[in-house]
């Protein structure tokens, strides 16, 4: 049932800038699917948008627990900048401590940020009514006055991002195992996103900074605001181009041209990024200086892939660090058909198969216009490769 079939009262902004009539107040839990309505409503989200991009698609009998600005008040300890675990483009997040002594990360949405309506949402209308071991938890949200608020569950390691860039102890904490297993939770979590769930979702913004690592070291997707729901009967949809300079597909980037396969070009570039322990937005090496990508497929053509091998790892199976560059390589080809699908990278990652590389070709590249005023290269040609929908078969996939 759509989400916007709701016969219930909306409110208004004036209803919302009242503490004594926002949604908090009303009942600690709601449907999500009332909860999204009535605020979008409030916040003049026209109907048929709302129809189109937020109301359909998902059960309306998800609850989702509502906490009131003063609860997450007093569990931040007034949003001390000391509990502060980081800052985005669309607010900040606090580690707080319910008043039963569960530990939660509140996302603080920039009133200022107009766009951030729409992402915050589409947030709730995700995570509310989706659960995986790989993807974070949306515990519930508060909607008061001009505040909007997003609670999660609290993950003990805060992000991959600042994992891989910390302090040489930090670091080495990441091992080879550690590493392969953030990998593989990450491709599971994307695997879940894109073949099990009716409408099935694109994220758009997989990096290292949204990948959230648990005591365990368990990876978790997060940060939901850009994701898009594609309907079973979708295979692409043309949208406004956003995401992250470095982890967007080509094709995406260029064109606008949005399918599952552009979180898969993502994918790839965060492998890239979990075994080098480099960044992608920075140059290196060589007798001039090249991005991660360019690097590593330099480094696959001359034969010498375990260079990129992050200096940190001290212990782990050559074979298998090899494996993983190598799927990633075909995660960002240029074309986007040629590359797996994320339940193939799954099969590719945890199996001891032998990749067919006959089938693995170049991937474009981006390059800075510090560095070049070319602004593409790859292969012969500058232009993107004409883009398909038509299933591929994946020969690589043979017994060793």
């Amino acid at each position: 049932m759509s989400w916007c079939c709701f016969d219930a009262p909306l409110v208004t902004e004036n209803d919302l800038s009242n503490p004594q009539q926002d949604l908090g107040s009303w009942k600690p839990y709601m449907p999500i699917g009332t909860v999204l309505y009535r605020y979008a409503a409030a916040v003049h989200i026209p109907k048929f948008y709302f129809n189109l991009n937020l109301g359909s698609g998902l059960s309306s009998g998800e609850n989702i627990k509502l906490f009131s600005y003063s609860e997450l008040k007093a569990a931040t300890n007034n949003f001390d900048p000391c509990n502060k675990l980081g800052q985005g483009g669309f607010g900040t997040v606090y580690k707080g401590t319910l008043r039963n002594g569960a530990p939660v990360a509140t996302k603080v949405l920039s009133a200022e940020s107009r766009q951030g309506v729409h992402e915050f949402l589409t947030e709730i209308k995700i995570l509310a009514n989706v659960k995986h071991p790989n993807l974070v938890g949306l515990i519930g949200c508060c909607i008061q006055g001009t505040n909007r608020i997003l609670i999660y569950e609290y993950v003990e390691n805060n992000s991959l991002d600042r994992a891989l860039r910390g302090s040489d102890g930090e670091i080495g904490k990441l091992n080879w195992g550690i590493r392969s297993s953030i990998c593989m939770g990450t491709a599971r979590g994307l695997a879940f996103l894109h073949e099990e769930l009716d409408p099935q979702i694109v994220h758009r913004d997989i990096k290292a900074s949204n990948i959230l690592l648990d005591r365990n070291f368990t990876p978790k997707i997060g940060d939901f605001g850009l994701a898009r729901l594609f309907p079973d009967d979708t295979t692409h949809i043309s949208t406004r181009v956003a995401g992250t300079t470095g982890y967007m597909a080509p094709e995406y980037a260029i064109h606008g041209h949005l399918t599952k396969k552009a979180d898969v070009y993502s994918f790839g570039m965060l492998a890239l990024e979990i075994i080098s322990g480099r960044s992608i937005s920075k140059g290196y090496w060589s007798e001039k200086e090249k991005f991660l990508l360019d690097w590593a497929w330099q480094l696959y053509v001359e034969g010498n892939l375990i260079e990129l091998v992050d200096p940190n790892l001290k212990e782990y199976l050559e074979e298998e660090v090899l494996r993983y560059i190598k799927v990633a390589l075909f995660c960002t080809q240029a074309v986007a058909r040629q590359r797996p699908t994320m339940p193939q990278v799954v099969e590719m990652l945890s199996k001891q198969i032998r990749l067919n590389e006959k089938e693995l070709t170049s991937p474009h590249f981006i390059q800075d216009s510090r560095h070049t005023s070319g602004g593409w290269k790859g292969g012969e040609s500058t232009n993107v490769p004409p883009l398909s929908t038509a299933p591929v078969t994946y020969s690589e996939l043979v017994p060793r």
